[in-house]
C-alpha cells in the first residue's frame, strides 16, 4: 500500500489484515474518508489467505513490528539506541518495569522491544497512537506514547476486557487520553477500574450500510418437513471456546428425527478437528458443512441463501467471551432471523421473543428448543427477521460512533457519550 501523506495518527493493531475483525477495517475506511490521514502499525503478519474489500479501500500504509524479537534482533538493536535518546525514555522505561515486577512473562519483554521499535520509526508527522484492543496493542501503544511524549487512545472490544489483570487495565486508563467501547456491558467493566471515567464513551461498532449487499427479496418458507429441501441454519465465527459450538451441535443432535436441517459454518479456529469429532460422534457430520474462514463475498453469499442464523456465545474457561459481535447485525440486515445466547451484550441487541430467540448460555437443550421452534415456522423467521433488519437499521448504523471517534483523534472530544444508536 502507498504511504499516506502526512500521517497524523498511528494505528496500532494486532494483525492487518484480519478476517474475523471486519469491525476494525471498518472503522479504519471511516476515518480516512473523513480525512483522518493514518497509518497502520501491525504486531503480526496476516495469516489469512483471503481479504475483505474493506481491506482494499484502506489507503494508509502498513508497517510490521518484529512479531518474535529474535526475529530481528538487529532491528530491534537500532531501535534501542535511537530511543534510549528520546526525551521520554526514562519515563517509559519506569512503566515498563513496573508492569515486568508483576507480569514477568517473555511476552510482557515482547512489547517492550516492540514499542522500542514504534517509537524509533514513527514518522515526525504522527501526532496521535491509537491502539485497537486494550491488552497487548495498547501495551505497545503506551510504551511508544511515552517515549515519544504523544497523547494515545485505545478502542476496547471483548476478550482485552475480560482476560486483562486488573492492574494493568487501571493504569492504561490513568495513561490514556480517551477510551471507547463497543458494549454496555463492557463500559460499565471498565468504569469500575477507570480512574477517571469520564474518559470512557460507548460507541458501538454498527454496520457501513453503503458498502453492504441489498438483503435477498425473498426466501423460501421452508418448515423443515421435506428431506429434499432441508431448513438452512447458518453460523460465522471462530472455532474457539466462548463461540460455543460445542453447545450447538448438541442441540441440533436433540432436534427430533422428522425436522429436516442442515447447518453451515463459516470460520477458522483451534477447535476445527475437535468439533468435526464432536458431530461424527453425534451422527450428524453428514448434516454439517464446514466451510472454514472466508472473504466478505462469501460470508454475505452464504447469509443469502440461509434461513436462520445462529451464535452460541457463552464465557469461555479463562474468562474471554463475545462482547456485541457485528456479524448478529450483519444477519439481521440481510433479513435473517437469529437464534443466540445471553451471554456478554448479545442482549443489548436482540430483544427475546421480538427480534430474535435468545436462551441461557451453555445451554444446548434450550438452545435446541429454540432452534426447532424456528426451523418448524417459517413465519415465525419471517417476522423475526424483519423486526430485527428494522432495529439495525434505525439504530446501529456506525456513523455516529466514527464521527465521535474522528473528532477525538483531531483533538475535538465532544462532551457525553456518543454511540452508533445515536443515528436513531
Amino acid at each position: 500500500m502507498s504511504q499516506t501523506v502526512g500521517a497524523k495518527v498511528a494505528v496500532i493493531l494486532k494483525g492487518w489484515p484480519r478476517l474475523s475483525e471486519t469491525f476494525i477495517a471498518q472503522e479504519i475506511a471511516g476515518l480516512e474518508a473523513r480525512g483522518i490521514a493514518l497509518e497502520l502499525w501491525s504486531m503480526r503478519r496476516p495469516t489469512d489467505k483471503a481479504r475483505h474489500p474493506v481491506h482494499d479501500r484502506v489507503r494508509g500504509r502498513v508497517t510490521y513490528l518484529p512479531e518474535y524479537l529474535k526475529d530481528e534482533p538487529g532491528r530491534v538493536f537500532a531501535a534501542w539506541l535511537k530511543a534510549r535518546r528520546l526525551p521520554g525514555y526514562a519515563a517509559a522505561r519506569a512503566k515498563f518495569h513496573a508492569d515486568l515486577e508483576r507480569d514477568r512473562t517473555s511476552n510482557r519483554v515482547r512489547r517492550w522491544g516492540q514499542a522500542l521499535v514504534l517509537a524509533a520509526e514513527l514518522p515526525p508527522t504522527v501526532e496521535r497512537l491509537y491502539a485497537h484492543f486494550l491488552h497487548t496493542p495498547a501495551s505497545v501503544t503506551r510504551y511508544a506514547a511515552a517515549m515519544r511524549g504523544l497523547p494515545w487512545s485505545v478502542s476496547a472490544h471483548a476478550k482485552d476486557i475480560w482476560t486483562s489483570e486488573d492492574w494493568d487495565v487501571r493504569e492504561k486508563l490513568d495513561d490514556c487520553a480517551w477510551l471507547v467501547t463497543c458494549t454496555n456491558v463492557g463500559l460499565q467493566r471498565l468504569k469500575e477500574l477507570a480512574p477517571n471515567p469520564e474518559k470512557l464513551r460507548l460507541v458501538y461498532h454498527g454496520l457501513d450500510f453503503a458498502h453492504l449487499p441489498a438483503p435477498p427479496p425473498a426466501r423460501p418458507p421452508r418448515d423443515g418437513s421435506d428431506p429434499r429441501d432441508p431448513v438452512v441454519v447458518l453460523s460465522v465465527g471462530r472455532k474457539v471456546e466462548k463461540k460455543g459450538y460445542d453447545d450447538l451441535l448438541n442441540a441440533l443432535a436433540s432436534l427430533p428425527a422428522n425436522l429436516h436441517w442442515r447447518f453451515e459454518h463459516i470460520g477458522a479456529g483451534s477447535l476445527s478437528d475437535t468439533l468435526k469429532a464432536q458431530a461424527s460422534s453425534l451422527g450428524i457430520a453428514d448434516r454439517c458443512v464446514w466451510h472454514g474462514g472466508q472473504p466478505q463475498k462469501a460470508v454475505f453469499a452464504a447469509l443469502a441463501a440461509a434461513d436462520l442464523f445462529v451464535l452460541a456465545s457463552k464465557k469461555a474457561a479463562d474468562g474471554d467471551q463475545d462482547g456485541l459481535p457485528n456479524v448478529l447485525m450483519e444477519a439481521a440486515h440481510q433479513g435473517l432471523p437469529l437464534v443466540s445466547t445471553q451471554a456478554a451484550a448479545i442482549g443489548e441487541f436482540v430483544e427475546d421473543g421480538r427480534t430474535g430467540l435468545l436462551v441461557p448460555p451453555a445451554a444446548p437443550r434450550e438452545l435446541g428448543l429454540a432452534l426447532g421452534r424456528m426451523i418448524a415456522d417459517p413465519a415465525l423467521r419471517q417476522l423475526m427477521a424483519q423486526r430485527a433488519g428494522e432495529v439495525v437499521r434505525t439504530r446501529f448504523s456506525y456513523e455516529a460512533g466514527v464521527d465521535w471517534i474522528a473528532s477525538a483523534l483531531q483533538g475535538k472530544r465532544s462532551e457525553g457519550t456518543v454511540t452508533a444508536r445515536a443515528a436513531e
